[in-house]
């Protein structure tokens, strides 16, 4: 799935002073998901003899080398044909779509890699950072259950849990709702991590039941003001201007979240957040109510978010309007608005069925089976050795 946080200034942007959290705790990235620091889930397995351990200097005569070492890449084609055999016992259709299109993410702050033309004729095209839109065209054409593991690809993301080029696992399921979804997220988690290390039952939270219990405040009904001041009573900087904007709330939501939230969540047993502030839909429904919520949820081990899902909006003219107020919000940040899907919104139009979805970063997954701290260890070649 597609993540759409925050406004065109990020709580990526804020600076911890001395009283902020450790240096082990999270912090805020481009997409306003957390970022843990290597310190935070130590490597338990040693490393192989033929590369550096992760303290050394690599000179250009040894970067050819992998940095995960075959014990582990043996582990991460063990979990693959795991998830495989989870999704075909349970009659659920493998596909393949394009990683190329003309459309792009119009999410603020994802940015898509572009492929430039080579050729008379040629037109611009994206990597894709998602293969939701394709894998919804199919669920409009009739079929049914599906799940894809492909390459995704993001510019700008790198660091501990962060590659431009990262493998994800996404599926849908017609005829179900978030928390039916959520229960077998949970089972594929727990199938895949449980089996290695001790994992406790998931456990369910809402996200104004974790911002009540981790941070003090209602997130659905605190404004700007109140969050900024709370930002800096706990010792964070956040950039000049941030919370003038009724558009920052989002922003200043992304920073205490990732600081104060998200690194107590998971901690022994899996915690699935669900029941998100409206503004955060992104491409969920929006559940009427005193205050509304999307019908989003994420999935999160040890203070990691793992996976990211939705009751899925399926009006093409709401979701029509929220491409358009992206590209908005993309201008508005200085930066160009993108092409819409629009044999997406066709297919909208058509009819995708009721339905959940959700998206899986199966190298967090693998690296927490690993019990490995950085994303690099479980990756043949990380992008600066691509």
């Amino acid at each position: 799935m597609q993540r759409a946080e925050g406004s065109g200034r990020t709580a990526k942007d804020a600076v911890a002073t001395p009283s902020s959290p450790s240096p082990g705790s999270p912090f805020c990235t481009a997409r306003g998901q957390s970022e843990e620091h290597p310190s935070e889930s130590p490597s338990t397995a040693q490393p192989p003899v033929d590369r550096p351990t992760p303290g050394d200097i690599v000179s250009a005569h040894d970067d050819w080398r992998p940095t995960a070492s075959f014990e582990r890449l043996r582990l991460r084609a063990r979990i693959l044909r795991e998830v495989r055999a989870f999704f075909e016992a349970r009659g659920v259709l493998e596909v393949e779509t394009p990683y190329l299109s003309v459309a792009a993410a119009t999410e603020p702050h994802l940015y898509s890699l572009r492929v430039a033309p080579d050729g008379p004729g040629s037109r611009r095209r994206y990597l894709h950072t998602s293969p939701e839109f394709p894998m919804k065209r199919l669920l409009a054409a009739g079929a049914g259950p599906i799940f894809q593991i492909c390459r995704v690809f993001r510019e700008g993301e790198a660091g501990a849990l962060h590659n431009p080029e990262f493998t994800l696992l996404e599926w849908y399921r017609p005829g179900w709702d978030h928390h039916a979804l959520m229960q077998e997220l949970a089972e594929l988690a727990g199938a895949v991590i449980a089996s290695r290390r001790p994992l406790g039952e998931p456990e369910r939270v809402t996200y104004r039941e974790a911002f009540e219990r981790h941070a003090g405040i209602d997130p659905l009904r605190v404004g700007p003001a109140e969050l900024l001041g709370r930002a800096r009573a706990l010792g964070l900087a956040p950039p000049p201007g941030l919370g003038e904007r009724a558009d920052d709330r989002d922003a200043l939501l992304d920073l205490l979240s990732s600081h104060l939230v998200q690194p107590r969540l998971g901690i022994g047993r899996p915690c699935l957040l669900y029941d998100y502030p409206a503004s955060q839909a992104a491409l969920a429904r929006v559940r009427a109510g005193d205050p509304p919520v999307a019908e989003r949820f994420e999935l999160f081990v040890d203070g990691i978010e793992l996976a990211n899902g939705f009751h899925e909006l399926t009006d093409a003219g709401e979701q029509g309007r929220r491409f358009a107020a992206e590209n908005e919000r993309r201008r508005a940040a200085g930066h160009a608005p993108v092409p819409i899907d629009e044999r997406f919104l066709a297919a909208l139009e058509a009819g995708v069925p009721d339905c959940a979805g959700v998206a899986l970063g199966l190298d967090r997954l693998i690296m927490l089976a690993a019990g490995a701290g950085r994303i690099d260890e479980v990756l043949a070649f990380p992008f600066e050795r691509a």
